[in-house]
């Protein structure tokens, strides 16, 4: 069994999962897609879905807001957004904005959008999603902020509606019309179960739509879906039709559209009348803006046979701002049709290198670029609303876009410059001046071969000039004047002041080396200056110990001439004291000696 098509309901604002009647649809909360701010909403119009929140951008947000749904398979999908009105007297009831889808700009709305039961309450386009990520914005246009009720997201079958040369993944169909023209009001698939592989559609009303209520509506059951037809239209679409009467025998449909666009007409008939019994009774051919685009309709030949459904497509180029479908009887006296829809082609936008794009945030994250800038989804398209500070160029053999110049000074801008830089490697000019950069400049900046113009001045730049840059050999200007800079200026730019480039190096204390810069002592490499650096500590870790030693053993010394100095006075009194009862020995022994000698030998007893 094949898996069941992708469906994301997402209610914008709304803190919890939603279900709505008649059909218990869900509607998932609104987390982690984007940015603005959530409130509670007025539905415009009766076919808005009923939800009763919504998320709003305001200006101080940035001009360009997007939901980034990720996680979505491949696929055809068809995309459809609901506006709602900010529940809130002091806000603009009717704001208006632009839409766009994967990068194409698909919708603008126009004053009044919100007084209409019709299309104008919603846009929806078909598209395919190969990246596995949808990305839909909302862009100001200085008319009050951008407000969204909910955003449908329903994958289709990859071959529906193929209008032949030129369909595919370069284009969009964006939905300009859907009339049911046999039904009293309007509805969605959903509320008729239609097959989910074409979507929820929304298919307006003939009383709706403004067409006579003389002309007769008939209906019938069990409609047979001829080969013809996609089996994502409901069976319930071709139950009801519109038959032209005896006083009009001719059907008209007129509808105002956009100047200059292609549109892709689908019509859809099934034979139900039950005057009609066969082939050859009723034969009509349709014009379109007066042009006949087919002949001899006959609906039971070319579906097979009674209340089978038939469906026919062409494509038609509108220079003006009315569309006029007509169906003119050739045998028999009344024509009939079940519904009609309207496509406008809009040709997909390329899209900007992913590269690019990728360290276009980084960038925005490591300057902390204020909201006002948005930076929100691709840089370069659509066309109508580039990023702030940047410039754009259209690739042709890469049938891609790329960041050819940035312009970023005097904004305010803090934080570093990331290494990712060197990923905009098409870069021609970036002035980044009178900011608040801090850090080093990166080495990787002198990866960008086709860079001209280099600026940036009177920022907080430290360290040294990367011997990296002195190969920008296409470098013109390059202004680095009024930061902390220090070191020997790389000799290669240097040599790039006799080619007639500009360079400004002044405001920097700490450096040298070119004419109008102080001479430099001694260049080292950098290995160099830590060999020097690792040696004196080295040295002076040998002096601080060799003082060490000297200083202990000098106080041992002194520590032992203390002692002999305290114990001297009593060795000089023992010193006398022997030498007294050495000589008193002495004298005695002499004196002893004469006794003996004069008196006699000494008697024992």
């Amino acid at each position: 069994m094949d898996a069941a098509p992708y469906a994301l309901r997402i209610s914008c604002g709304a803190r919890n999962d939603v279900h709505t009647p008649p059909t218990n649809t869900l509607w998932y909360r609104d987390f982690g897609y984007s940015g603005g701010y959530f409130t509670n909403a007025t539905r415009p119009s009766f076919i808005t879905p009923p939800l009763h929140t919504l998320r709003y951008f305001p200006l101080s947000e940035g001009p360009e807001n997007c939901y980034h749904i990720q996680r979505v398979p491949h696929g055809h999908y068809s995309i459809r957004i609901f506006f709602g009105l900010v529940k809130d007297p002091t806000f603009d009831n009717e704001p208006l904005f632009d839409v766009s889808i994967e990068g194409t700009l698909v919708y603008s709305l126009q004053s009044g959008w919100s007084n209409h039961d019709d299309e104008q309450a919603f846009v929806e386009s078909l598209v395919f999603l190969e990246d596995g990520t949808a990305s839909i914005c909302f862009h100001s246009t200085g008319h009050g902020d951008p407000a969204v009720l909910s955003i449908e997201i329903l994958q289709v079958g990859n071959n529906a509606y193929n209008y032949g040369p030129g369909w595919g993944r370069g284009t969009i169909l964006r939905t300009h019309k859907r009339l049911s023209c046999g039904a009293k009001n309007p509805k969605f698939d959903v509320d008729y179960s239609g097959n989910h592989w074409g979507g929820d559609r929304f298919w307006n009303s003939i009383t709706t739509f403004g067409q006579s209520s003389d002309h007769p509506l008939t209906t019938k059951n069990n409609i047979k879906l001829s080969p013809n037809v996609p089996n994502y239209y409901p069976e319930a679409l071709y139950q009801t039709a519109l038959i032209s009467t005896d006083n009009q025998p001719v059907l008209t449909y007129t509808m105002d559209v956009d100047p200059n666009r292609n549109y892709s007409i689908w019509l859809h008939f099934a034979e139900i009348d039950p005057s009609v019994t066969g082939e050859g009774q009723r034969v009509f051919d349709i014009l379109i803006n007066g042009d006949t685009e087919f002949q001899e309709i006959d609906i039971v030949k070319l579906s097979g046979g009674i209340n089978s459904a038939l469906v026919l497509n062409t494509t038609v180029a509108v220079s003006g701002r009315t569309l006029t479908i007509t169906l003119n009887p050739v045998k028999g006296s009344h024509t009939i049709i079940s519904a009609i829809e309207i496509f406008e082609i809009v040709n997909a936008e390329a899209k900007t290198l992913i590269d690019e794009v990728n360290a276009l945030q980084k960038l925005k994250s490591a300057l902390g670029l204020p909201l006002r800038f948005g930076w929100n989804g691709d840089p370069c398209v659509p066309q109508q609303h580039p990023w702030s500070g940047v410039d754009c160029q259209f690739d042709s053999t890469k049938v891609k876009w790329f960041i050819d110049g940035l312009g970023l000074d005097n904004q305010g801008l803090r934080g570093f410059l990331p290494d990712d830089i060197s990923k905009l490697s098409h870069l021609e000019n970036m002035n980044l001046s009178e900011n608040s950069i801090q850090g080093h400049i990166p080495s990787s900046l002198g990866k960008i071969a086709t860079l001209e113009v280099l600026d940036l001045s009177y920022n907080f730049f430290n360290g040294s000039i990367p011997e990296s840059l002195g190969g920008l050999t296409s470098v013109r200007i390059l202004n680095l004047n009024g930061n902390s800079l220090s070191g020997k200026v790389p000799a290669a730019l240097g040599g790039r002041l006799l080619h007639r480039a500009s360079f400004n190096f002044t405001d920097n204390k700490g450096l040298c080396g070119i004419p109008g810069l102080p001479t430099c002592g001694p260049h080292l490499s950098a290995g160099a200056k830590i060999g020097i650096a690792l040696g004196s500590c080295i040295g002076l870790l040998l002096i601080a110990t060799c003082l060490t030693c000297w200083w202990k053993r000098r106080q041992n010394i002194l520590r032992t001439q203390q002692i002999a100095a305290r114990g001297a006075p009593y060795a000089k009194a023992r010193t006398h004291y022997s030498r007294d009862v050495q000589l008193t020995r002495h004298n005695n022994g002499n004196e002893n000696s004469r006794t003996a000698s004069e008196n006699g030998p000494i008697l024992l007893s």
